[in-house]
């Protein structure tokens, strides 16, 4: 089949089809090869693109997380959320919109960007995103997307800041009230939470740091960025040996060992993040535990919490990869890193487009931040 026959295939044909998923792991491992080679090209993109444009404005099926105080409260997700009401739930739809517009950004020629730009046009309105904001407002919103959402979000935000693109000025213009509610909320939060949240699913701690260190640097948060610092040395700075022989957990789409390490090597000064990951998973260089290292099996990608193990399999390969680079040249435990992070990519890139809405509603996000995010800087 021809590169254009395929443009004219549904994004779960195109997703799935044998020369996209060949394409797509020959890309991966030369990811991994050389950093330099990119590692999406135009028509996986589009296949990813049109998956999300397929999400975004299907405002059903959806799981709010909704704490109603009176009668006056019950109504559907998008009367509660204008801007971020598809693709089943609130952080789903803002990393569909954060894919979207990093797609758009990577690749400004692409053959659905006027239909990404109408979508984002149409979401990401002043009117919408003010809305979002008094959402955040409410006193039963308090811990609302806490923090995964709010990561998404800041990477969402991060992604629109200093774009030299007329809509994407205009995007970030209107995402920054919410974006500085998030931030704040990050401020007034953090110093209260005593306990890391070590979980592989949505209020992992980490990962919640991760992207909000992102953000700091990128927008020049200067509160923000040492405030991640501080809570992640408090949380994190004294584990050794950590037990990921546990792992993984029957719905994780994290690892808690690798996320957290992914954390530590943004915070760390680099000879630092050696000796402390030395500690932390003395047995990494020989692949220990193996079951860490090795992707994990998916049995059912129509179950909607064991589908999460395919998105396990692409954020243990960005964190491993990004892991790996954080290490010295000499480290024989850059290898068996990389080696592991072809292998999970390879092992969940396939799936992206399973034909189900249970993983297609959200997976596509991670492959594509595994597949274009540059590790961030220190």
């Amino acid at each position: 089949m021809t590169s254009r026959s395929m443009t004219r295939l549904s994004p779960t044909q195109i997703a799935t089809h044998p020369l996209f998923v060949l394409v797509l792991v020959m890309n991966t491992q030369t990811l991994f090869a050389d950093e330099s080679v990119p590692a999406l090209g135009r028509e996986q993109a589009s296949g990813f693109a049109r998956l999300a444009l397929k999400g975004l404005s299907k405002e059903y099926p959806n799981k709010l997380d909704h704490v109603m105080s009176g009668a006056g409260d019950i109504k559907g997700p998008k009367a509660l959320h204008p801007a971020f009401y598809g693709s089943y739930d609130w952080h789903s739809s803002v990393h569909g919109h954060w894919m979207l517009a990093r797609l758009l950004h990577v690749f400004p020629a692409l053959p659905e960007a006027e239909e990404i730009r109408t979508a984002l046009n149409a979401h990401l309105t002043v009117e919408n995103l003010k809305a979002e904001a008094e959402y955040f407002a409410r006193k039963e919103s308090t811990p609302f997307e806490r923090p995964y959402g709010w990561a998404w979000l800041l990477k969402l935000a991060e992604e629109l800041h200093g774009w030299d693109d007329p809509d994407a000025k205009r995007w970030s213009s209107a995402l920054r009230p919410l974006s500085d509610v998030v931030a704040t909320r990050y401020l007034e939060f953090f110093p209260k939470q005593t306990y890391a949240i070590r979980t592989g699913v949505h209020p992992n701690t980490a990962f919640g740091l991760a992207f909000a260190h992102d953000y700091a640097i990128t927008v020049g948060d200067a509160q923000l960025r040492a405030l991640v610092e501080e809570r992640a040395r408090s949380y994190f700075g004294s584990d050794t040996d950590a037990p990921a022989r546990w792992e993984p957990s029957g719905a994780d789409f994290f690892s808690p060992c690798l996320i957290e390490a992914d954390l530590m090597r943004r915070v760390l000064p680099r000879a630092e993040f050696h000796t402390w990951f030395a500690r932390f998973l003395p047995g990494a260089a020989s692949g220990e535990p193996k079951s860490l290292f090795e992707p994990a099996t998916v049995t059912d990608r129509s179950d909607p919490q064991l589908v999460h193990l395919d998105g396990l399999n692409l954020s243990r390969a960005w964190c491993l990869q990004s892991i790996a680079k954080a290490l010295s040249d000499d480290d024989p435990t850059r290898v068996t890193l990389s080696k592991a992070a072809a292998e999970h990519a390879a092992a969940a890139l396939g799936h992206v487009a399973s034909g189900d809405y249970a993983g297609e509603h959200w997976l596509a996000s991670f492959a594509v931040y595994l597949l274009t995010a540059p590790p961030a800087p220190k």
